[in-house]
Parts: C-alpha cells; sequence; structure tokens
C-alpha cells in the first residue's frame, strides 16, 4: 500500500485517499521535520507551505504536491498517474 503523507486540514483529500486505498498520515507545518524521517510515497500540501520553508528537497524524494484549487479527484488523479 503507498503511503501519503497529507497536510493538516485537507480531510476530503484524506478521506478520498484513504477510500481510494493509499494509506494516508497527516502531517502539519510544526511537524514537518518528522515527515524527512519518514517513507513517503507523497507528500501533499497547500500552497501556503509547498516549500516548507526551502526543505521541500529534503522529503525522501517523495514529489510535493501542491493541492491549491484541487479536487480530492485532480489530488489523487496526479498521484496516480505521475508518482506511483
Amino acid at each position: 500500500m503507498k503511503k501519503i503523507a497529507v497536510q493538516k486540514g485537507l480531510t476530503p483529500v484524506q478521506e478520498y485517499l484513504a477510500e481510494h486505498g493509499y494509506d494516508v498520515e497527516t502531517i502539519d507545518f510544526d511537524t514537518f521535520s518528522n515527515v524527512q524521517e519518514e517513507d513517503y510515497d507523497a507528500v501533499v500540501v497547500t500552497g501556503m507551505n509547498n516549500d516548507f520553508l526551502g526543505m521541500q528537497d529534503t522529503v525522501t524524494g517523495a514529489p510535493v504536491i501542491d493541492a491549491t484549487g484541487m479536487t480530492p479527484e485532480e489530488v489523487y488523479e496526479q498521484i496516480h498517474q505521475s508518482y506511483l
């Protein structure tokens, strides 16, 4: 099962991904340093924090998806088609 980190507050995205077979874990900006230690297949954030203060490249090589303006279905499609 693919493990996806989803920023806190993106509940519809979390629920949609979980319903479609992904192991979804909630992250928030305050605990980003913990994300670096985890093994995620993708990280979904809002545009406000998609670079995490310049630390985007340290997320275990996982793609970071900016969900701003996207529906849960669009986020799923981007993960499914582009990364996994």
